[in-house]
């Protein structure tokens, strides 16, 4: 089984990625645990590593080149990243959405700071994402037509997110 999930920073993805996985065995495969693990090892905050990851694309394209490998030569899997539903082919794809408020709270609770400070911090790191997503992979964030599943984080719990993703796992003929 291959199974993705998406969403932006706060929209509880690696939550729900952690549910699923304990609930099914799934191995987790997680792109934001290594781009902050990049940013950490380069001495950088997430938005200064962004900036660099703007000016040089051999940061996006490790990362992503990695999760399309194990995509293409693991089985039971959940990939857990902004792009997953683009890197797999075959593969149960779902994007979670919250409003920007909502995920900014969330991340506040996690990582501390002010809201003020974590929304212009979420704001200039989405919309670096979106350039380089667009500028390297020619993908519109926006654009959700490639997921067969959009939850929104904001109606339902983690829990209640992970139940739907498995009502789908468990109707889903081609993973």
């Amino acid at each position: 089984m291959l199974l993705t999930i998406s969403g932006l920073p706060g929209s509880g993805t690696t939550t729900v990625s952690r549910l699923i996985s304990e609930k099914y065995g799934l191995e987790m495969i997680s792109a934001g645990e290594v781009f902050r693990s990049l940013a950490k090892e380069y001495g950088m905050t997430l938005a200064e590593f962004g900036a660099l990851a703007e000016s040089d694309d051999s940061i996006d394209l490790e990362i992503d080149e990695r999760q399309k490998e194990i995509a293409n030569t693991r089985d039971n899997i959940i990939l857990e990243g902004r792009l997953a539903g683009h890197m797999a082919e075959k593969a149960l794809k779902v994007w979670i959405k919250a409003p920007v408020d909502i995920r900014v709270e969330r991340i506040v609770s996690r990582e501390g700071s002010s809201f003020d400070d974590k929304l212009a911090e979420t704001i200039e790191r989405e919309a670096s994402e979106a350039i380089r997503y667009n500028s390297i992979y020619n993908i519109n964030i926006n654009d959700l037509s490639v997921y067969d599943l959009v939850i929104d984080s904001q109606k339902w719990d983690q829990f209640q997110i992970a139940s739907i993703i498995s009502v789908a796992i468990d109707n889903y003929s081609d993973i």
